[in-house]
């Protein structure tokens, strides 16, 4: 498939739009780099004077270049170990904020009557507050280990499993849409990172957010300039 410049910023490829946003009945994103500006994981690095070491981490497995995306995100908590739930209040305070065109494509989602589903690699700290900020319907993501308010440097085990990495992300997505009795092709996915590609696959339109080139090499739309509300222009509602 060859990407064409479908309008400044926005590129298409294996699809014909306009398409309309009523034929899809769920809408999947990815947390930080994309439903949210920042990558909350750094964020907390920073706190504790660990940024560089945990960001370099994190670029290499958004990249692809560390491809065992649970042993990656295994090596950032472990180097979070002693931060307080504090801090980390004070990071979604201070640091958190919804990506440009957020609210308006997840309103305009739920008039057309589709369903929502936060899935992420971060952490429920973050995703369960974005869940209920923006009023969406699923979340999943990995649980920090706590104790006594501190985090020992660990991840919690769920009852689903040990880390919501990509390959968990098509899963969960799959599983969701099978429940609701609806089509892969029913579905899109919207993602920045290497860890998004599974699901991305798996579903009927695919959206790389300001995403890495491997990641709009394989999206059917890529925004590439502007919020996420641009993608109102290739689905309409």
């Amino acid at each position: 498939m060859s990407k064409q410049e479908w309008a400044k910023g926005l590129e298409i490829q294996g699809i014909e739009p306009p398409l309309s946003l009523q034929d899809f009945k769920l809408i999947a994103f990815d947390m930080d780099s994309t439903l949210v500006t920042t990558e909350c994981i750094d964020e907390i690095a920073d706190v504790v004077g660990k940024k560089a070491e945990v960001a370099a981490i994190t670029e290499a497995a958004m990249q692809g270049i560390i491809t065992d995306f649970k042993e990656s995100l295994r090596q950032r908590v472990a180097l979070l170990k002693g931060v307080t739930t504090a801090q980390l209040e004070q990071v979604y305070n201070e640091r958190v904020q919804l990506s440009p065109g957020a609210q308006t494509l997840i309103q305009a989602c739920q008039q057309a009557g589709l369903k929502t589903l936060l899935v992420s690699g971060g952490f429920t700290f973050f995703a369960d507050r974005i869940k209920a900020k923006l009023g969406l319907d699923f979340a999943r993501s990995n649980l920090l280990e706590v104790k006594d308010g501190i985090l020992t440097g660990r991840v919690t085990d769920q009852s689903w499993g040990d880390i919501c990495d990509g390959e968990e992300k098509r899963r969960t997505v799959l599983d969701l849409a099978s429940l609701m009795g609806i089509e892969p092709a029913q579905v899109i996915a919207v993602g920045d990172g290497s860890n998004d590609i599974a699901m991305m696959q798996a579903v009927g339109v695919s959206v790389a957010y300001h995403a890495k080139p491997r990641v709009r090499a394989v999206a059917k739309v890529s925004i590439n300039e502007g919020g996420l509300d641009r993608l109102l222009e290739v689905l309409k509602p």
